[in-house]
């Protein structure tokens, strides 16, 4: 068999980059991969470490903050007849033979994507799992609270029973930060979506793939280690993140139903903005602004989000994966 790819997509990601690199070993088992790290202009040195400490690596250099979905693009052009590819975050941290036992779960019937059983920096379990959006899901989000209303699968979109993560299944879609992708999915597929620059791209990826007939697998023999990024805590994050909620939502089925989504995002974001969380005031604060809703996605955007935000733009501990569960 030939080599999987594994797709890196960094942004001033030095700091975090040799805890994944150094992971690679114990986490492919016996499999022979090959390393592609996408770097989005960084200005840390993350190229360097990545010369350093993974010599083999193929190191593509976009020029320009291009985004996740713009990296992993690029990252699949350089090995275009890869049998599968592996997408990482910078900040994962992959368990001993996670990728055997994703590729693995690919070889079972309609499986097009594998996803691992995720764990934050202190062992506690990441609700990873998701569930189609739905006006349901959506007010239930805003009324009950994500943790809430996800223990039941007619009202949460993010999967937040226990229960579930114990057992192999199949799931809607699934965070980003750690999907194997086989070969034929990617081809029926293909690329991935520029237009959300971060966050909700996995989204539409996954969601194309089950309008194609592929399954997300979820596999809890395979273990991975996520940091986790900014999105809960930086305001112009997560104002990108509930944005492109709306634009992913809005692609999915235009029409009025848009609107009624629009309204549960700021029933959502406003309730939690009235007691006073700076995060929900930048969220709302781009809700009602029609322009920056249908701006393209990028750098710029983020700049002008009406929020302070003292990171000044997209951190490179995790630079395009929603991190903590906002209840």
């Amino acid at each position: 068999m030939k080599p999987l790819l594994i797709a890196v997509v960094t942004w001033n990601s030095a700091q975090v980059l040799p805890g994944l690199i150094d992971s690679l070993a114990a986490g492919t088992g016996h499999l022979d991969y090959h390393l592609v790290v996408v770097d989005n202009a960084s200005d840390d040195g993350t190229v360097d470490v990545v010369r350093t400490l993974a010599p083999g690596a193929t190191v593509v250099q976009t020029g320009r903050n291009a985004g996740y979905a713009a990296g992993i693009n690029a990252a699949l052009s350089v090995a275009p007849d890869a049998p599968a590819v592996l997408v990482l975050n910078p900040d994962v941290r992959l368990g001993t033979d996670c990728l055997p036992e994703l590729l693995s779960a690919l070889d079972e019937p309609g499986a097009g994507i594998a996803v691992p059983r995720l764990v934050d920096g202190s062992g506690a379990l990441i609700h990873s799992l998701r569930r189609r959006p739905t006006l349901k899901r959506a007010f239930a989000d805003a009324l009950l609270g994500a943790t809430r209303a996800g223990r039941w699968p007619g009202l949460g979109e993010i999967v937040t029973d226990p229960a579930t993560y114990a057992i192999a299944g199949d799931a809607d879609w699934a965070e980003g930060s750690t999907q194997l992708i086989g070969r034929q999915c990617l081809d029926d597929c293909g690329p991935w979506d520029e237009s959300y620059f971060l966050y909700s791209e996995e989204t539409e990826f996954d969601l194309r793939a089950a309008s194609r007939g592929y399954s997300v697998r979820y596999v809890p023999t395979a273990s991975a280690v996520h940091l986790e990024g900014d999105s809960g805590t930086s305001p112009r994050l997560w104002a990108l993140l509930v944005a492109n909620r709306l634009r992913l939502f809005a692609r999915l089925g235009p029409g009025p139903r848009v609107g009624f989504y629009w309204l549960a995002l700021l029933l959502r974001e406003g309730t939690r903005a009235l007691r006073g969380d700076a995060i929900a005031r930048a969220a709302v604060g781009v809700l009602v602004r029609p322009s920056l809703l249908r701006a393209e996605r990028g750098p710029e955007w983020l700049d002008r989000v009406p929020a302070p935000d003292p990171t000044n733009g997209v951190s490179g501990l995790s630079p395009a994966r929603p991190g903590a569960i906002r209840s």
